[in-house]
């Protein structure tokens, strides 16, 4: 978010704008980056707040709108929160972060908990507190504040983590770094290049995914359609060993319209699931319904591969690794330490705000997962 100053006043006002969160990009020019993605929301903040002082402000017209839009995180882990509690969260994660990127806040050791990043540090000015970290992004929170001494916090963060330990701190995350690179001042063009999808994902229109399941039934007589109520279809695979469930209700993009599983036997255990949001493109659903019709008799690519090939994007995190089309529109991932989502693969490049999900659980063949990945890279060239 960027604030442009003029007139006689601009210093007094450049002087308020930094206490709010802004930082110089130039003589006349100030930015507003957080890793919250609360922008709009802190900016109408500051503008109210200047205009209580006497300033004259002006909003762009893009912007009110997007002050105007409420939202939330797609994905958020804590379901109970309020939105001003969620709001809360991410301003107690930005202040963390900005005690770090400032030098009040060291960290001494980071590792990966299976889950998310975790870190030991000490702050360096006023009260000094040795703190243990979880999470990342908007998610950061303090977890334990009660050591006296560094030497008690990071002994205690060995005995937690063990193996896991790794010295200082943990790289920074994607968002991190396009944060930082908007506050040294960089051209948002070049931040873009990392931190924007260049166009929209690829997503499937009304009616698609029904007309996708009643082509499913008409074409592949291996598939038998039960439909227990009015707004869930079951297609059931003459193995028995396969079972994919269709809601007709599902609408935004982040409600479930797809799950798919695979079992042992007709009576027997589940080996792997799968769930796809409403805006899933039909050739991503057909992918995985083909496959499971007919597995391939010779061994595929590992998706990684194929993804190489592609010429698709990739980046490591301190628990999980991405892989990005070369128009940033479809991104997939793979969490090593996950259980019910030990891949996914969705539309957009931020996960909180996915045009659409496909989440795989442990225990899916990489057969499966190189088709799915050959899929999205012919989706997005």
């Amino acid at each position: 978010m960027v604030a442009t100053t003029s007139g006689p006043t601009s210093d007094a006002a450049r002087s308020h704008l930094y206490d709010l969160g802004f930082r110089n990009t130039g003589p006349t020019t100030m930015v507003l980056a957080r890793i919250d993605r609360e922008e709009p929301y802190y900016t109408a903040k500051a503008a109210e707040q200047l205009r209580q002082y006497g300033f004259a402000t002006e909003t762009d017209p893009a912007l009110q709108e997007e002050i105007d839009t409420e939202w939330t995180w797609a994905n958020y882990p804590m379901p109970w929160c309020t939105r001003d509690e969620i709001r809360g969260v991410g301003a107690e994660a930005q202040r963390i972060h900005d005690d770090i990127a400032e030098g009040r806040l060291v960290i001494h050791l980071h590792a990966d908990d299976g889950h998310t990043t975790v870190a030991c540090g000490s702050y360096t000015t006023g009260v000094r507190r040795h703190v243990h970290l979880h999470g990342e992004n908007h998610l950061r929170q303090s977890t334990d504040t009660a050591f006296d001494t560094e030497a008690e916090a990071v002994a205690e963060f060995h005995r937690l983590y063990s193996v896991a330990v790794r010295p200082g701190p943990a790289p920074l995350t994607d968002l991190e770094q396009a944060v930082r690179q908007l506050l040294a001042g960089k051209s948002p063009a070049t931040t873009e290049q990392t931190s924007a999808p260049a166009v929209e994902p690829p997503v499937a229109e009304p009616g698609e995914h029904e007309a996708f399941l009643a082509a499913l039934f008409a074409e592949e007589r291996r598939w038998e359609k039960y439909r227990p109520f009015d707004e869930t279809t079951i297609a059931s695979h003459e193995s028995l060993t396969v079972r994919a469930e269709f809601d007709h209700e599902a609408r935004h993009r982040t409600d479930v319209a797809w799950t798919i599983a695979e079992y042992d036997g007709p009576v027997g255990e589940r080996l792997w699931h799968a769930t796809l949001t409403a805006g899933t493109p039909v050739p991503l659903i057909r992918a995985i319904l083909q496959y499971l019709d007919a597995p391939p008799l010779t061994a595929a690519d590992h998706p990684d591969d194929v993804l190489h090939s592609a010429t698709w994007h990739p980046a490591s995190h301190p628990a999980r690794t991405t892989w990005a089309a070369p128009d940033r529109t479809v991104v997939f991932e793979s969490t090593p330490h996950a259980v019910a989502d030990r891949w996914m693969l969705y539309g957009g490049e931020d996960l909180d705000r996915a045009a659409w999900t496909i989440r795989l659980s442990v225990g899916v063949p990489h057969t499966l997962l190189a088709q799915l990945a050959s899929t999205a890279a012919d989706l997005s060239p």
